[in-house]
C-alpha cells in the first residue's frame, strides 16, 4: 500500500474545516455530537482522508463514551498505534496507516472477544453503507 503524502494546503481543499482539525490536526469532536456515535446503519467505515477501509459496523458497540466504538478494526495492517501524553494523560493514538489521519484512541476496555474499545472521531470517518 502505498503512503498518500499532501500539503495542508492540498488537505485543506479536500476537507471540510471540521475534518482537517481533527483528521490532520490530531483535534477531538465533542462527546455525542458525532454523526455516527449512535449510528446503527450496516457498512463499512473508512477514513475521511483517503477511503481506505478501517472498520465494520458489526465491531461497532454502544460503549457509552459518546464516539463510534469499535472492538477490532477491519485489518490491524490499517491502523498505526503511537504513544500519545497529551492532556497530562498516557493514551495509544491511532492513525490511518495510508495517510496518517488522526482516528482517535485504543483503550484496553472493551467487550469481548478483544477487549478492546477504538474510540474514533466520526469526523474522521466515512461510513460506506451495504448495498440493500
Amino acid at each position: 500500500m502505498d503512503k498518500i503524502k499532501k500539503s495542508a494546503e492540498e488537505w485543506k481543499e479536500q476537507l471540510s474545516p471540521e475534518e482537517f482539525r481533527v483528521a490532520r490536526e490530531a483535534g477531538t469532536e465533542r462527546a455525542f455530537t458525532g454523526r455516527y456515535w449512535d449510528s446503527k446503519t450496516v457498512g463499512t467505515y473508512v477514513c475521511v482522508c483517503c477511503e481506505l477501509e478501517l472498520f465494520r459496523s458489526d465491531a461497532k458497540f454502544d460503549s457509552g463514551c459518546g464516539w463510534p466504538s469499535f472492538f477490532e478494526p477491519l485489518e490491524g495492517a490499517h491502523l498505526i498505534e503511537k504513544s500519545d501524553t497529551t492532556l497530562g494523560m498516557r493514551r495509544v493514538e491511532i492513525l490511518c496507516s495510508r495517510c496518517d489521519a488522526h482516528m482517535g484512541h485504543v483503550f484496553p476496555d472493551g467487550p469481548p472477544p478483544t477487549g478492546i474499545r477504538y474510540c474514533i472521531n466520526s469526523v474522521s470517518l466515512k461510513l460506506k453503507p451495504d448495498a440493500e
